[in-house]
Order: structure tokens, then sequence, then C-alpha cells
């Protein structure tokens, strides 16, 4: 349901948000290098055979039989986080989110930009694996709990490398839905740097889509052991169609899908829970997507959608925020839970994506008798990225690699574990758990990852076993990329 604004007394809300923009006097941030290192992390969690390109040396080849069990050839793609997992709800979020990136930002990102196409190819190329077969999407490899139930490197694995799937009688509207809309935002990506992949992007994303819609069903309900309390989905998988129907709108310009949302906006509930945004729950970034083509002046009938983006960020602003949005003392963005920095990036990145659409239409937004304005939003996400890279009470920068203090203990695999170049003999299953609780920073930096990131306190244990506080994802990353871009070219 949409939540009513909350009156909102200016001078009380003008003394906040100068609280929260006076950061702690820091040097200039080099945003460009923060996004050469943010794009990096991503060949650090690559999966499969290495390209000759791979710039993290330490990292080899891993799980290059994926899929063989099943007939298929489902190697590549991206662990998520540091196990050894390849989770396809959470990489399809990921892939989507990177793309959207480069479709918003793609213009200043400058030397990066080849490598942030890289990072997406290197997730459709597995996405298009995973969707070959028409009415089957596999949407996970690895089983989870012999997975978690061992510390070793993914080049060792001898964990069960289980393939789950969805078809007709195991729907999951949720995952396919989410990769859906991955192949088509990432269509537009390559749509004029390599039209014949482009194509076959957005063909895919079509009959994926097709399958989410007509075999309607959450993944958990058909996979529950698998990928629950992993990426079980809680939110219910109608986010999910009305998330692939716009990115399908917008990559096809085809009139079914704009006649898709408007007919299913309210029966798949596109005005829900407003205050978030992330790999299980789309309705602020279905919003905001859409919004864009209204505040163009192209689609009024799509009005209701810029109503629930306004919304949407009256919920996250400091001061008249929902009570589900906290803001630490040093200021960053709070929702209680696993993983904060996830909502910091994926919270930000609609900031500013939707401070962009504003200034285009020269509007603000209408929160009750407020109107902040487009550069307010964007002053508000460009506190959270520098929150990140090290202007915050601990003066520690939450992207490792970047800054003179970071994280050196995160709880990653393969960061954790000595190289195969350092220990070229194989650490079994168990045997790797003494370097999970070693007291020792992690042999391998993995440049670039950003990790959970503090408490709502703003303390941060630089500990292994914290993982919450501790581990990075590829999603915490994704729309990093975008937010750094931006920065790096207005600063």
């Amino acid at each position: 349901m949409s939540t009513s604004i909350p009156p909102l007394f200016p001078a009380a809300a003008a003394i906040l948000l100068l609280l929260l923009f006076s950061p702690p006097a820091t040097a200039q941030h080099d945003y460009h290098d923060a996004l050469r290192k943010c794009i990096l992390f991503f060949e650090g969690q690559r999966s499969g055979r290495l390209p000759p390109d791979q710039r993290l040396k330490w990292r080899r080849d891993s799980a290059v039989h994926d899929g063989s069990t099943v007939g298929r050839d489902l190697s590549g793609g991206y662990y998520d986080a540091g196990d050894n997992i390849k989770f396809g709800f959470p990489m399809a979020f990921t892939t989507t989110l990177l793309s959207w990136s480069i479709i918003d930002f793609g213009r200043n990102m400058g030397s990066e930009l080849g490598n942030a196409l890289k990072a997406v190819k290197w997730a459709t190329d597995y996405l298009l694996k995973a969707t070959a077969v028409p009415g089957v999407v596999f949407v996970q490899v690895g089983d989870p709990y012999s997975d978690h139930n061992c510390w070793e490197r993914p080049e060792d694995m001898d964990t069960l490398r289980t393939v789950y799937k969805i078809d007709g009688a195991h729907p999951g509207s949720d995952v396919a839905g989410e990769t859906a809309a991955a192949l088509a935002a990432a269509s537009i990506v390559f749509r004029s740097r390599d039209p014949s992949y482009s194509r076959l992007l957005l063909n895919r994303a079509v009959s994926v889509f097709e399958f989410a819609d007509r075999h309607r069903g959450a993944y958990s309900g058909s996979l529950r052991r698998a990928v629950c309390p992993f990426y079980c989905d809680v939110n219910g998988y109608q986010d999910e169609l009305l998330w692939g129907a716009a990115w399908l709108h917008k990559a096809s310009r085809r009139r079914v899908y704009r006649e898709y949302i408007f007919k299913n906006e309210v029966v798949l509930r596109a005005g829900d829970t407003i205050n978030e945004f992330g790999w299980d729950n789309k309705h602020a970034g279905i919003n905001v997507l859409i919004s864009k083509e209204v505040l163009m002046g192209k689609a009024e009938y799509f009005s209701s959608f810029r109503q629930n983006a306004d919304e949407f960020i009256c919920s996250i602003l400091p001061g008249i925020s929902h009570p589900q949005v906290q803001y630490s003392p040093g200021g960053l963005i709070f929702k209680a839970g696993g993983s904060n920095m996830q909502h910091v990036t994926s919270l930000s990145f609609l900031l500013l994506a939707y401070s962009n659409y504003l200034s285009h239409a020269n509007r603000n937004v209408a929160c009750g008798a407020s109107l902040p304005s487009p550069a307010m939003l964007r002053q508000l996400a460009k506190r959270q990225v520098d929150y990140i890279l090290g202007d915050n009470p601990l003066r520690m920068s939450y992207m490792v690699g970047y800054g003179a203090r970071y994280p050196l203990r995160i709880h990653h695999r393969a960061s954790s574990l000595p190289s195969v170049r350092a220990h070229p003999g194989r650490i079994g299953c168990k045997a790797g758990s003494r370097y999970f609780l070693s007291p020792n920073p992690n042999p391998n930096v993995l440049v670039g990852a950003v990790v959970g990131g503090p408490n709502v306190t703003d303390a941060f244990p630089d500990s292994r076993p914290f993982f919450q506080e501790s581990e990075p994802t590829t999603y915490i990353n994704a729309p990093l990329v975008g937010l750094l871009a931006h920065f790096s070219a207005h600063h």
C-alpha cells in the first residue's frame, strides 16, 4: 500500500539535511579510480574459464564443468558473494543494474566503459546459456548447504554442483521476470555496439518473459530447499513481471508491453513497498524507470508511476523518511537486515537517476508541503557514495583497495585462502577453516569489493565471521558503478 507522506516542517528538515550533508572534511575523492576498482571487482567474482585479459591474477579457472550433470554447459557467470554458488536471481538483478548504470551513465565512464561492457557480457553470456532450452530457466548451480559447510577456494571446489531449474510445472516468475529484465536491459547496452548480440538478447528476453507470465508462481515455492533462506522470494513475483515488462518496453518500444504495464499496474501492485529496492523488491525501480517517460512528456497514461516515484523518494529522505529507513549518526542510510550496503547503493542509484530525469523536465519532488529539488537528491546520493569511500566516523573506506584504510578480513573464500599460485596443493573443505578463523588479513586483495558495511551506530567489525558486515556482493557493486561514473564526471 502507498503510505501517506507526513507533513514536512521546512525549518526542521532543513537543519537535518544540513547536518546530513555536512560531511567530515576530507580530501577530494578520486571517483574515477573508485569506478575502475568497482568494475574490477566483478573479475574476482567470475566463475568458469577465465579469459586471457583477466586482470585479477590470483583467481584461476573454476567450476568449468557446471551443468554437466544435466547435459548442459552452464559454466561462466558470477559467484554472488563470498561463497561459490551461482544464484540466478541476484545474478540477473546485478546484470540489470550494471546495464542500467551504462544506459544512464556510460557516457561518464571514459576509459572504463570497455570494462563495464565486459562485466555485463560475462553475465549475459551465462544467462543466455541458462535460458537456451525453451520453457526452462536454469536458476542455480551448486548445493548451498554443502557449499556453506566448507571454506574452500572456487578452484578447489568439490562440493555438489547440483543444477536447479524452473519450468512449466515448477514456476518461478520472479527469477524468470528478472532474467528477462536483465536480457532486455543488456540488449539496449549492446544495441549500437553489437547489433546481432543485442537482437539475440532481446529475442531471448521476449521468450523468457512470456514463460514467466504464462507460468506464474514464486520460485521459492518450487525450489524452497535450494533457495531459502539464501535468496528466498519474500516479496512475491508480481513486481518482477512488471519490471520485466518495463525493461522490454524500453528495449523494444512494442505496444504490447505498454499495454501490459497499463493493464497490470493495479493487479501487480506497482505502488507497494516504496522504501525498498533490491534483488527481491523492484517496485521503486519500476516507478523510477517508467517515470522517465512521464517526465519527458511521452506517457501521461503512466502518471501514477510518477506519483509512486515521488512517494518512494519522500519515504527515504532524512527528516521525513519511513520508519524502516534510518540514518546512522554519520549519515548513512540504514535498513534492518543483512548487508546494509546493498540498500545504500541501490537507493542512492534511484535517487541519482530520478534527480536526472527531474532535472531534464525542470521538476521537483512533491513531499507534502516540501518540494525537494533534483540537486538535493543528487547531494544525498553523493553523501552516501562519499561515506562508502571514507567520509565516515571511522575514516574507513568500505571499498577494498580504495583509500588508506579499508576492510582487510572480508568474508570471501577466494580472497581469504592462499591463491593457487602461492599454494598449488589442494586445500580441502574443512582445511580452509583455519584461514576463516585467522586474525590475519586476507592474502588476496579483492580490489573494488564493497562490504556489507557498518551497523546503525557506524561501528564496523573487520572480521570474517561477521558476514553481514564483512561480505561483499555483486549487487552492492552494480548500482555503485553508475553512481561513481556520474560523480567522476560531475564533482
